[in-house]
């Protein structure tokens, strides 16, 4: 047997690949980055030897395709052999990894350039955050402190004796091969640290363990403000620069014309906007945006008209723009219709609709500082799609603009149906009076108010979902939906919050079972909503269930655009674990009436006629539905 501190090499350096190289370093990544910071010099603080001990290992991967020469393997302890140690892509990406540690601990030269492991990381970076190892207790720091007062090729020397259990000779080779001029004097440096160095392998050196604390909060608030501060400076200095011979002029915080095409500057003519007639509503076969009149006491304002158009187009750099999904957000591609144009609140707001979207521009009363411009879709938006556009947000409270053709208006708190609904006032234009919105709430769902609006057709229901146009609750079988009943909405409003700002257009609930429970405390009904979008897909579907009294309705499954529950699709199964008063556990599972029987495979096996299965299960339990339809065809469970 061969001592430990003897090296023999074969003949010939092997060659190691890219994907060679790259999977020795995901395998071993967590003992790679402690072998790095372990070498990195502790003058670098404990974030920044964290963030480069991760980027090295990280650049560690050789150049190029054809890949670089390994340093050999040792030969070293039988139970070694097998190991990592052995492996020609690992002792390459260690030998970088060390080699790059140690260049990172020299310090700069004066007049020299440096070289990238002595600059910070590009990446990663946290920003906001100080990420530093758990602390470990007196032994350790008692470590730490003596690894701190060695040079970098000691530090190297321990760490390749400690983590890597290298033998003296491989360890000189590996110091040689990094770089080091002496590898000799960095062992005798390092010393023996005996039972010591078990203790590099605690929390207290893993920079894959992390805690994490906030930098200076105040400091980092006064160098944002500064920062903040130039950028605005700089970019209003750049765009005045930029500017062409009419200078800033009347589109306001509109970014500056890169073209001076003629039919996107007829979209620029405020006298070009168009109007539909006041009482065009009336006589028109489809009730959509087209046949809103144009309504406010700014409607006559030709600057506040021409930076909402120029904004549109050209949105500034200081200009917030959201659009709902699916929506584009660029300028019209002839002259819209004007819907609005007044003062809301502490706002100038100017609603415009090109057939597509509807925009909302909106601007502080005081000048154009802090801009806004808003999207929604609203293609074929038609009725109740079409009879309310969000106004204004503030301080939590909503206000919208109806349509022309509504006659009331009034606000209800789906999770309180006994309370019925409260009026709501409007202007002479059509605009509410401030209603208290459920879009932004965060933590537990207690109210959800939504805005009920009633023409000659009756009372339609719409929730608030983040966006410009409210979704039209319904409720029924699919394809045959009716307008929303607020009882059957209670237990389910708050589920709503699962589709904020995914622009969404309806959203249809339906009662597709009821099931007995089988401890006889009642039935428990079976839920399913649709969300549809107006792009068409992306729609949200969610089966919940609700037992006999509970004022909400449990999720029990979910799914992202799936045609189940929808009139393509009208089919739904779901099943859920549920836990009798007695503490016993059972499976229910429901499909829709068509749904002629329904099986389960897995931790439970059962099967029943009908649509309706239960069974006994254990907690935890996992298991697979299926179910068949009366015309044979098979149906999988919401997962």
């Amino acid at each position: 047997m061969q001592p430990q501190d003897v090296v023999t090499r074969p003949s010939a350096d092997p060659v190691v690949d890219v994907e060679r190289a790259e999977a020795a370093l995901v395998e071993h990544y967590p003992r790679l980055v402690r072998l790095a910071y372990l070498v990195l010099p502790p003058r670098l603080g404990r974030k920044r030897r964290v963030l480069t001990a991760h980027a090295l290992v990280q650049r560690a991967l050789p150049r190029g395709r054809a890949g670089a020469q390994a340093p050999a393997a040792p030969v070293v302890p039988a139970q070694q052999a097998a190991g990592r140690h052995g492996d020609a892509g690992y002792a390459f990406v260690r030998l970088q990894v060390v080699r790059t540690a140690l260049e990172a601990a020299r310090p700069l030269l004066r007049g020299g350039l440096p070289r990238r492991a002595q600059l910070p990381p590009l990446l990663p970076q946290v920003w906001g955050l100080r990420l530093f190892p758990r602390s470990g207790g007196a032994d350790e720091l008692a470590l730490d402190q003596r690894l701190a007062a060695l040079s970098g090729p000691a530090r190297a020397a321990c760490a390749l004796r400690a983590l890597e259990q290298l033998p003296d000779a491989y360890v000189r080779e590996v110091l040689a091969m990094a770089g080091v001029d002496d590898p000799d004097a960095a062992l005798r440096e390092a010393g023996d640290g005996g039972q010591e160095y078990a203790l590099l392998d605690s929390p207290e050196f893993d920079p894959c363990s992390l805690q994490a604390r906030p930098t200076d909060l105040v400091a980092r608030r006064r160098r944002t403000r500064a920062a903040l501060a130039a950028a605005v400076a700089a970019a209003v200095c750049g765009t005045l620069l930029a500017l062409p011979g009419d200078g800033w002029g009347s589109d306001g915080p509109a970014a500056p014309p890169y073209a001076r095409n003629a039919a996107a500057q007829a979209a620029l003519e405020p006298d070009r906007l168009t109007r539909a007639a006041p009482a065009a509503w009336k006589t028109a076969t489809r009730r959509g945006f087209a046949v809103w009149p144009a309504r406010g006491g700014l409607t006559g304002d030709k600057a506040l008209l021409r930076r909402a158009l120029a904004v549109w187009a050209r949105p500034g750099a200081s200009v917030r723009v959201s659009a709902t999904a699916g929506t584009p957000a660029g300028g019209p591609a002839g002259p819209p219709q004007l819907l609005y144009a007044g003062e809301v609140d502490r706002s100038r707001v100017v609603l415009l609709y090109d057939g597509l979207r509807v925009a909302r521009y909106a601007e502080p009363r005081s000048g154009t500082s802090g801009a806004a411009l808003d999207f929604a879709r609203v293609d074929g938006a038609d009725g109740a799609e079409a009879a309310a556009v969000v106004l204004d947000r503030t301080d939590g409270n909503v206000r919208y603009l109806t349509a022309p053709w509504v006659t009331g208006t009034a606000v209800r708190d789906l999770l309180k149906p006994g309370s019925g609904a409260a009026r709501l006032g409007r202007s002479a234009d059509g605009v509410t009076d401030p209603l208290a919105g459920p879009a932004e709430r965060t933590g537990a769902c207690r109210s959800w108010n939504v805005l009920e609006l009633t023409d000659a057709g009756g009372t339609r229901m719409t929730s608030d979902l983040g966006e410009l146009v409210p979704a039209h609750l319904t409720s029924g079988r699919p394809g045959a939906p009716q307008e929303a009943d607020p009882a059957a909405w209670s237990p389910l409003a708050c589920s709503l919050a699962a589709v904020r700002g995914q622009g969404v257009r309806s959203v249809n609930a339906w009662q597709f079972a009821a099931q007995p429970l089988p401890d006889g405390s009642g039935t428990a009904a079976w839920l399913c909503t649709r969300a549809e979008t107006w792009r068409g897909t992306g729609a949200g579907v969610l089966a919940q269930f609700r037992t006999p009294g509970g004022p909400y309705a449990a999720v029990a499954a979910r799914a992202a655009d799936s045609a189940a529950c929808g009139p393509r699709d009208p089919h739904v199964l779901a099943g859920v674990l549920w836990k009798s008063g007695t503490g016993e556990w059972h499976l229910l599972a429901a499909g829709d009436p068509d749904t002629a029987s329904v099986a389960t495979t897995g931790a439970v096996e059962a099967r029943a006629a009908g649509n309706l299965l239960t069974a006994p299960a254990e907690k935890g339990a996992q298991a697979t539905l299926k179910g068949r339809l009366t015309d044979g065809q098979e149906i999988t469970g919401l997962r």
